[in-house]
């Protein structure tokens, strides 16, 4: 490499014709990034909903240093090691009784290839090789991997990769402000579960497994599902026979009120996929866990899952797990959570009624405000315009297109949270058609 050649960072999701120069973040406590630059800025999207408990817990911090002077990685396969039995136990207390297995990988894209492969090669295993297809929903986003990529809704993240995706059955999402059938909410008897019941009746042969975001679609733009919707498709899975993986990557670990938004519909999923928040924000690690009855079809020497990542359960990543479960266990998270949630719900009740807001949406500590826009959609222009408004205010908030978010680390304080509402409101007012 010449002395002239110069390295650069390539940034995601980034168009350089609209985004800013990156900036440089040199520090981060509680709700707060530092940048080089003297400034700070509330981090209301907790750095791409990872983030629970706030940057730089001391708890999460002070396990991930203990745990680096005593074993810093070691392969899963043949070998165990305490912070990996430890989450395993932790966890065990807190997903559904059903899902007794866990399998570990990096991150949510993996946690969610993972599921769809587990699904698929289980009904081979039983000999039934022919159920092999997947039915996704309108909207999704499951990851940025080829099959996370499948799975997920036609959009500008998928539009380059078409001969990479497999195929899928693609059903109505319940999009209640956008009815696929027609319907309003008030009068509706979840009709857009139709296409997945006409779906299943005609190809359920051939259907190892259906994917879904549990009532909250995240990248989609933020859409809150009834619970009947989930409701209705974990009774038509029994019914045909067919898998159901809930990917719980963003919905996990509180954010839409309880522990897993599955515990809000009363449901159990077969498969359920965890990332994100499972290590309070500070290293990747991801997790797929399963019933028994789809474990017991991988014993055998001619049924093993040929899966596996380098830093499947790394030990620093796991240590990290266990010190974020045992901050709900001590601290007033769930205290935290409900003063969200009802900050959320008093700040929102202006917006509904803003002729520049097409809906406002909320599930626990997740609030979004839909924009009226011409240009609806994740390449919004009011996108650019509204995100580096937000900067200025020394508010990180990405917009999904035109879909304002709000999704802050549990340790926000009210007053925090209320100059995030009172930045929004001033940027819709700024960037509404004129």
């Amino acid at each position: 490499m010449s002395a002239a050649t110069t390295l650069s960072i390539w940034h995601p999701f980034t168009q350089a014709h609209i985004d800013p120069r990156p900036l440089q973040v040199c520090r981060a406590s509680g709700t707060y990034l530092y940048t080089t630059d003297g400034g700070r800025i509330i981090d209301a999207i907790s750095s791409w909903w990872v983030n629970l408990h706030g940057h730089c817990h001391p708890r999460i911090a002070n396990a991930i240093a203990a745990q680096a002077q005593t074993l810093d990685h070691v392969l899963l396969a043949g070998f165990s090691h305490p912070p990996v039995e430890r989450l395993t136990e932790k966890l065990r207390q807190i997903v559904p009784d059903v899902l007794t297995n866990i399998f570990y990988s990096d991150d949510g894209s993996t946690a969610v290839e993972v599921a769809l492969k587990l699904a698929v090669q289980y009904w081979a295993n039983l000999g039934r090789p022919e159920k092999h297809e997947i039915v996704a929903l309108e909207h999704a986003y499951h990851g940025d991997t080829a099959g996370a990529m499948s799975v997920s809704a036609d959009s500008g993240f998928t539009q380059p990769f078409p001969h990479l995706r497999f195929p899928v059955h693609r059903v109505n999402s319940a999009y209640c402000s956008r009815c696929p059938v027609g319907k309003q909410r008030n009068e509706c008897a979840i009709e857009c579960l139709e296409a997945l019941k006409n779906t299943l009746e005609k190809n359920s042969r051939n259907i190892a497994a259906v994917i879904v975001e549990p009532l909250l679609q995240g990248a989609g733009g933020m859409i809150v599902h009834p619970v009947e919707f989930l409701q209705g498709i974990r009774r038509l899975c029994d019914e045909y026979s067919v898998l159901l993986i809930a990917d719980e990557v963003l919905t996990g670990f509180g954010r839409c009120g309880k522990m897993f938004a599955c515990d809000i519909a009363g449901i159990a999923p077969d498969l359920m996929c965890l990332s994100k928040g499972i290590t309070g924000g500070f290293l990747p690690l991801g997790a797929t866990l399963c019933t028994e009855s789809i474990r017991a079809e991988f014993v055998g020497p001619h049924q093993v899952f040929f899966h596996g990542h380098s830093y499947t359960a790394n030990p620093l990543a796991c240590a990290a797990a266990v010190a974020n479960l045992e901050i709900f266990d001590s601290d007033e998270v769930w205290q935290r959570i409900h003063a969200i949630t009802a900050r959320h719900e008093q700040r929102l009740l202006p917006f509904r009624s803003n002729s520049n807001v097409h809906e406002v949406r909320q599930i626990g500590t997740i609030a979004a405000i839909e924009l009226k826009a011409p240009d609806a959609g994740y390449f919004s222009a009011v996108k650019p315009r509204l995100y580096e408004f937000f900067l200025k205010r020394g508010v990180l908030l990405r917009p999904l297109g035109h879909v304002i978010y709000v999704l802050p680390p549990y340790c926000i304080g009210a007053e925090d949270l209320n100059y995030v509402y009172d930045v929004i409101e001033e940027g819709i007012e700024l960037a509404a058609p004129r």
